[in-house]
């Protein structure tokens, strides 16, 4: 358990894993179920214009994280969160009383594909979900 949660009065939830696995739909079902805010970092990325630019080669923002991080600080503070994103090794750990990592199997590179996900974009996800490399990040929480 994170040492600010008793601090809080609601928790503050991490949804993880591979893109394609399911986070934002997971995520946006529970916090509606539960009443918690969702955060999908990507939206609150580029609404908030948190990043460095743009990967061609990746295809995606270059997330500032500290900026994230000081974007989200008073939120995470305050609880009720399910925080949606493909990794988490830049969170702080205190923010969060569960991490929860989803995985998937073999509908992986359909999803992604039929996402317009191609090149390095395409094979670096599927490689991070062969080798549970969110999974491993979440460990090292």
């Amino acid at each position: 358990m994170a040492p600010d949660s008793n601090k809080r009065k609601r928790p503050n939830v991490l949804v993880t894993g591979t893109p394609g696995t399911g986070k934002t739909t997971i995520s946006s079902a529970l916090a509606e179920a539960i009443q918690l805010r969702h955060i999908n970092i990507g939206d609150f990325v580029r609404e908030k214009n948190l990043h460095d630019g743009w990967d061609d080669d990746l295809q995606c923002h270059v997330i500032n994280e500290e900026l994230v991080c000081n974007e989200l600080e008073d939120m995470m503070k305050e609880g009720g969160n399910i925080v949606d994103y493909h990794g988490c090794d830049f969170f702080p750990e205190r923010w969060f009383d569960l991490v929860v990592v989803l995985q998937t199997d073999t509908v992986l590179y359909d999803r992604l594909s039929k996402r317009g996900y191609e090149g390095a974009k395409l094979s670096n996800n599927i490689e991070c979900e062969i080798f549970q490399v969110m999974l491993e990040e979440a460990n090292n929480i």
